[in-house]
């Protein structure tokens, strides 16, 4: 079982027992976390794909770490002219445990997938009952055998 989360314009695949760092969040170390923002949820076969998200499918988790990462260096450089700028920079990051993946189970033991689906020869109610219509009777200009002669 996983799920593809959104945080901080990020997306992370994370699964239950899953250490994951993010961009910085609000909370103290221990405090719980609830992701609601999940973009697809796969549990063995049956996955679901939120467009954009899935409302009933929520990560939860607690903060482990608040911390700051590997400082980077940026340095630009302009030869010949005498330019150079060198800054650092350590990106702020929360890590978080994932304690579990949270489903409403009525809307995902809901999801029934018929063998026509599957076979992509999906029937209408119009084909079972033998009322299928076509464009020219939309139209209104069906020509019968009786017209044409």
């Amino acid at each position: 079982m996983y799920a593809v989360i959104q945080s901080g314009g990020k997306q992370y695949r994370v699964s239950p027992g899953q250490t994951v760092r993010v961009d910085k969040l609000q909370g103290d170390v221990g405090a719980d976390v609830l992701l609601d923002s999940v973009l697809l949820y796969a549990n063995n076969e049956d996955i679901k794909v939120g467009q954009p998200n899935l409302s009933d499918i929520s990560v939860r988790g607690h903060i482990v770490e608040q911390g700051k990462a590997k400082k980077i260096i940026v340095f630009k450089m302009k030869r010949r002219k005498r330019y150079r700028r060198k800054q650092g920079h350590r990106q702020l990051y929360t890590a978080i445990r994932i304690d579990g993946i949270e489903t409403s189970q009525d809307q995902i033991d809901g999801i029934e997938t018929s063998q026509d689906q599957i076979d992509g020869t999906e029937t209408s109610q119009d084909q079972i009952d033998g009322t299928e219509t076509s464009q020219d009777q939309i139209d209104g200009t069906e020509t019968s055998q009786d017209q044409k002669e």
